[in-house]
């Protein structure tokens, strides 16, 4: 990137400057970069909003799915043309190294061509009626205008989970991005309003949580979906339960893998290494907890740290690196201080780096490292927690930390698993189908990887947790309909 970029506001058919608080984007790695700078939008520009969406939104239900469908698709071809330049802006902006970024903007394309696809798929259902001449249809409406709030972990992937299926099932949208990423969003509603989306049917608005706040209470709002920590998820769903209004809701993760004593060790290693550690560990599914039975720990824990110890952290554009910045100094510090307390209540460090990366591009030991210019870098860290009833076993870091508990046997894996108020997603490691079908039934989450990271979502299959994990219907795949529209049973019989 040579030049910061100017952000905008979408509103109605019109791109706006904003008249709010100065926002900046800054370059997690080097913070002294500016990334994106602009105006953020106010209130009062949420009822605009608003208003523009629920001006749009009869004719855009009423329009074909398929037709609706042509302006995703486009969408998702320009996203999919331009993946290299606009990855890079996301490693830049968001932290994650260059290959995962161009990555997640052709997921995002993916999943805009995916759902521009429900005009193909089926619409509704037809019974029989216990009355001669008549049948009963089961037929689905879109919800009306929907509010989106979404993380900064993935910017342009679960921004386009969410919008690409409101859309595509009638609905228009006044979306709200997390405060760090607004470059990426200003890029996916760029491509969806060149691709020829109609005015008011997709809004725009950057900006901090009064904004969100605002969409919440507001009356024109019919849905919201929302991805973000448990605490402001349930604050939002307490807020939208007074008015009436459906929440969908992607919430916290403190996901386990656990690696029985029958597991193929070098597939464990790579899968959990991965789950773990790519993307900084900033995925709501991440690997946090790894259960591994005391049969094999030693030689597992001894490949995984080393594995943690050779993985080059610095500068995402950098394409040696393996391991960019997590997003703030905030969670940086935050991170470092739970692994302290960790390590302060007994808590064993196993990883040979510490922790905290400085401005000389290396921890205070030896390790892999390229991070310079005072970026927010924490150390892929492995911790045992056997034993010990710290914190960090038990709250979501999200960040390259990952605790580890011996046990014996699968029975007590199980368990572990299942400890604590989340419920999104888990990894078993087994070579034995017995054992992976127990697992289907013991561990209480809404996905389950046999032999694979506990990282991972297709946007052809249902996501989203259990427990504390998720509120509402699933995202992606075909349950999305379940949120984004309501059903109208229709009682159809001839006049004579």
């Amino acid at each position: 990137m040579t030049a910061t970029v100017e952000l905008r506001h979408r509103i109605g058919g019109e791109w706006t400057l904003g008249s709010g608080e100065p926002v900046e984007s800054r370059s997690p790695a080097h913070p002294d970069r500016l990334i994106a700078t602009g105006r953020a939008a106010v209130v009062e520009d949420v009822d605009a909003a608003v208003a523009a969406a629920r001006l749009a939104a009869p004719d855009w239900a009423r329009m074909p799915a398929g037709s609706r469908g042509v302006f995703l698709r486009e969408a998702g071809r320009l996203l999919s043309d331009r993946a290299e330049v606009l990855g890079a802006e996301l490693a830049a902006e968001e932290g994650k190294t260059l290959a995962e970024g161009v990555g997640e903007v052709r997921r995002a394309a993916q999943i805009l061509e995916y759902f521009a696809s429900v005009g193909d798929r089926q619409a509704g259902t037809v019974h029989h009626s216990p009355r001669a001449g008549e049948r009963i249809l089961v037929t689905r409406k879109p919800l009306g205008v929907v509010a989106a709030i979404t993380p900064f972990n993935f910017p342009i992937a679960i921004p386009a989970w969410k919008i690409a299926p409101a859309l595509a099932y009638g609905n228009t949208v006044v979306w709200k991005p997390a405060g760090p990423v607004p470059l990426l969003a200003l890029r996916l509603a760029e491509a969806l309003v060149e691709a020829g989306l109609p005015a008011g049917v997709l809004n725009l608005l950057i900006g901090g949580a009064d904004l969100g706040s605002a969409m919440v209470a507001h009356p024109g709002i019919d849905g919201i979906t929302f991805t973000g920590s448990t605490t402001v998820g349930r604050s939002i769903a307490a807020l939208a339960a007074a008015r009436g209004v459906p929440v969908q809701a992607e919430l916290g993760g403190k996901n386990a893998a656990v690696v029985l004593a029958d597991a193929d060790l070098d597939l464990a290693v790579a899968q959990v290494a991965a789950g773990a550690f790519n993307s900084s560990g900033q995925k709501c599914t991440a690997t946090s907890r790894v259960i591994v039975d005391e049969s094999i720990a030693d030689g597992f824990l001894a490949r995984l740290v080393a594995r943690a110890d050779s993985l080059v952290v610095g500068d995402p554009l950098d394409p040696a690196t393996q391991i960019g910045p997590v997003i703030s100094d905030h969670a940086r510090r935050s991170m470092l201080g739970a692994v302290a307390a960790a390590t302060d209540a007994g808590v064993v460090r196993l990883t040979a780096r510490e922790p905290e990366i400085g401005a000389s591009g290396a921890s205070r030991a030896s390790g892999a490292s390229r991070a310079s210019g005072g970026g927010h870098f924490v150390a892929p860290t492995v911790l045992d927690c056997t034993g010990t009833e710290a914190a960090v076993w038990d709250d979501e870091l999200f960040g390259p930390i990952v605790g580890v508990k011996r046990v014996s046997g699968t029975a007590e894996a199980f368990a572990e698993a299942n400890r604590g108020e989340f419920g999104l997603t888990a990894a078993v490691f087994t070579r034995d189908l017995g054992t992976a079908l127990e697992a289907m039934d013991a561990i209480d989450t809404g996905i389950l990887h046999v032999n694979s990271e506990s990282a991972g979502a297709d946007p052809h299959v249902p996501f989203g947790g259990a427990k504390g994990s998720g509120l509402g219907p699933k995202e992606q795949g075909e349950a999305a309909q379940e949120f984004f529209t309501h059903t109208t049973t229709v009682y159809l019989r001839g006049g004579a």
